[in-house]
């Protein structure tokens, strides 16, 4: 066993030589093989991109051989599944590998031309039209609200300062947060954008299912904390799970059912010309 193990760490260790050589840039006239099961060969070319250049001799020689026992096992298996399967799976597996072959051919080919000839403009009144026509898909299935929070030490000194101006948040008052929000862990005064709840959940530590009622209420303040910090909340607006989804939360989602209707229109379109051009080509007949 042991001369077994010195030999294949020779072996490795010589190939992985052969490999970082320059020598190795001269033309070869036959493939050279490193390993046999059965009728398979793996190939010193098949392993050459799994060296990298800043791996070490001993890593190397590591990832070449996990390399080849994994390679060995799966053509053992595949040797096996061949003798114990019928030949009617057998036939059935092939068939399948053969349309599944066909179908990434034809998909990667479909894909490039459609992608030179996709229109990706959208005009506003598309959309809307889209979102009138489809109401009832758009059903929100989770919270969403709008809201503005803060979250700071507990010992600030402006602490009353920052709470004034928070809840009541006019134009003087963001000025005067603005001015100060390097203090702040962290905050958010973007108030006028749909957030899903659970994002909220996760970015304020101390809401939790027995606040969660106060979340979800319209034009209402928060005041939540822990050991340590502050948050400040306050809830512009709110739209429950199953109510109409807003325009703007679905935006990006209609545009994209848009652009897919309109890929599998190219598509349709590229199938019929090419099947067109083939009949007038000669390249496609129907013999009767």
């Amino acid at each position: 066993m042991i001369g077994k193990k010195i030999f294949k760490i020779s072996l490795i260790s010589s190939l992985l030589i052969t490999v970082t050589s320059c020598n190795y840039f001269s033309s070869e006239v036959e493939k050279e093989p490193i390993a046999r099961v059965n009728q398979s060969y793996l190939y010193k070319e098949d392993i050459i991109p799994l060296i990298g250049e800043n791996v070490s001799p001993e890593d190397s020689t590591l990832i070449v051989s996990n390399f080849i026992t994994r390679w060995a096992t799966q053509q053992l298996l595949i040797d096996r599944a061949m003798y114990n399967l019928s030949s009617e799976q057998q036939k059935e597996f092939d068939e399948l590998v053969k349309n599944y072959k066909n179908e990434l051919y034809t998909k990667a080919y479909a894909d490039a031309l459609v992608d030179k000839r996709l229109d990706t403009t959208l005009q506003d009144l598309q959309v809307v039209d889209y979102y009138k026509s489809h109401l009832e898909n758009f059903r929100l299935n989770e919270d969403l609200v709008k809201l503005r929070f803060i979250n700071l030490n507990k010992n600030s000194l402006d602490f009353s300062d920052v709470k004034k101006n928070f809840i009541r948040f006019n134009e003087k008052d963001r000025a005067n947060l603005d001015k100060i929000a390097l203090q702040f862990k962290a905050y958010s005064f973007n108030d006028s954008v749909w957030v899903s709840s659970k994002s909220v959940f996760d970015k304020i530590g101390p809401l939790n299912d027995a606040n969660k009622a106060q979340l979800l209420k319209k034009s209402n303040f928060l005041e939540l904390e822990d050991s340590l910090e502050v948050y400040l909340v306050y809830v512009n607006d709110v739209l429950l799970r199953n109510e109409q989804a807003p325009i703007e939360y679905a935006r990006s989602t209609i545009k994209q059912i848009i652009l897919n209707r309109r890929k599998a229109d190219l598509v349709k379109e590229l199938e019929k010309d090419i099947t067109k051009d083939a009949i007038e080509n000669k390249q496609f007949e129907i013999y009767n």
